[in-house]
């Protein structure tokens, strides 16, 4: 049988705002079921959006989770390509904790602005931004 979410339940398992949640349904990023005036996310939709299975915490368990946001200006589509690649490869693979890194890449060619998208645990996010650091002064 299928496991469905309400958009708070979503909202604490990702460490987002419920707003935040909603935007997502509204601009398509997240797939969702409305029943009468509630939305319901299925457990695949959720996976689907984080890039890992759905894991709720225990009750005495204490996790963190950040959401970054990183906007790259002066770039062109081949800067971009190779830089997205190579972020791509640095989280590929098991992460402490057996939670993935979710990134998801935005170029906008007309401003010659990439948008990077984190998220994840505390310490792997910094270990990628500082990846991203260093791989935007070689640029």
């Amino acid at each position: 049988m299928a496991q469905y979410y309400s958009v708070e339940q979503v909202a604490e398992l990702l460490g987002l705002h419920v707003r935040t949640v909603r935007g997502y349904i509204r601009d398509g990023r997240l797939a969702a079921t409305r029943i009468g005036k509630q939305y319901r996310i299925a457990r695949a939709d959720l996976e689907a959006l984080t890039g890992a299975p759905v894991v709720a915490a225990d009750a005495g368990e204490r996790r963190a989770e950040v959401s970054s946001v990183v906007r790259i200006e002066g770039i062109d589509r081949a800067r971009a390509d190779r830089l997205t690649t190579t972020v791509l490869a640095a989280i590929a693979g098991p992460r402490e904790g057996g939670r993935p890194l979710h990134v998801e890449t935005v170029l906008d060619e007309e401003a010659g602005a990439l948008r990077l998208i984190i998220l994840g645990d505390p310490a792997d996010t910094a270990a990628l931004l500082t990846i991203v650091h260093t791989l935007t002064r070689e640029l």
